[in-house]
């Protein structure tokens, strides 16, 4: 799926939506099997002996926090990547998808620049999923060709993962995300993703000791590219340039890596501009964006 992506990446970047990355599918692989992956079907598609086209469902589930509640999912939830010299092949992924989730709302988030699957989408009876027009999300690139220096505040210090140990970097995310189901045995899934490296996981250290800022760098070596994924800043130290130092920071270690290109992907409505703006804000630009799409369970 990864090798996909990077296909897909090379060719026609456009096309990848945020699901389908190289450092997404590594994310969500390692940090959500352990605990979710029973709910989880997948499919593959070859042609030839390459993997082509791929569709990962999220059936209803329990999602269980680390404070103790359960949140139940109702939905059922698709990933899916096409290569585009096989875009005919999405109607297949559709069809799966309606029958290993019949008779609950289904939803999936394509890419704005594929005009031939949107049209397939809502041939099957697809439509704008009018609850999560405030959360599509956006894909922005940048190059790695000149890179500010970063700064940080006084008594702050950037470690990285290898050198902080796992509770350090466990904890540097929930402090970030305080509703996340973020575990250390979720991270040791993480870690153990080929694609994870220590050395450009990064966090920013406190005078406290507090981890402040964290994120993971996730590189594609094919395609000399560095991909963002998550970042996150303690809500205690926001407003202080943690996020655009540790981001600045990583480009230049993952210039140092060979990478010559970063993406990172942010909520891209109007009523979330603070990651747009922080992205835009160290020289990323739009590159795509996904179109929320919804078949209820009514029209199955």
């Amino acid at each position: 799926m990864q090798d996909l992506a990077r296909r897909v990446t090379a060719t026609h970047p456009e096309l990848v939506n945020s699901d389908a990355s190289y450092g997404e599918l590594a994310w969500n692989w390692g940090k959500d099997h352990a605990a979710q992956g029973h709910t989880w079907r997948r499919r593959l598609w070859c042609a030839d002996g390459d993997l082509v086209a791929w569709g990962w469902a999220q059936l209803p589930r329990q999602v269980r926090r680390r404070d103790g509640s359960v949140r139940d999912v109702t939905d059922a939830y698709l990933a899916y990547q096409v290569h585009p010299g096989h875009a005919a092949l999405v109607d297949e992924v559709i069809d799966w998808f309606d029958g290993v989730a019949p008779g609950v709302d289904r939803t999936v988030l394509p890419g704005a620049a594929d005009e031939f699957g949107l049209r397939r989408w809502a041939a099957h009876g697809y439509e704008t999923d009018q609850d999560a027009l405030g959360d599509w999300t956006q894909l922005n690139e940048r190059d790695l060709t000149d890179v500010a220096e970063p700064v940080l505040p006084a008594g702050f210090r950037f470690r990285t993962a290898d050198e902080a140990g796992p509770e350090a970097a466990v904890r540097a995310h929930v402090d970030a995300w305080p509703a996340s189901t973020y575990s250390l045995e979720a991270y040791e899934g993480v870690r153990a993703t080929p694609a994870y490296r220590g050395d450009l996981h990064v966090l920013v250290e406190a005078p406290d000791a507090t981890m402040a800022c964290s994120t993971i760098m996730w590189l594609d070596e094919v395609n000399r590219s560095v991909e963002f994924e998550p970042v996150g800043t303690h809500p205690r130290h926001r407003r202080q340039g943690l996020a655009r130092a540790v981001l600045l920071h990583g480009m230049r270690l993952a210039r140092a890596a060979g990478a010559v290109h970063a993406t990172v992907a942010c909520l891209g409505a109007d009523e979330h501009p603070a990651a747009r703006e922080l992205y835009y804000g160290v020289g990323f630009r739009l590159l795509s964006r996904d179109v929320p799409l919804l078949k209820p369970a009514a029209r199955a």
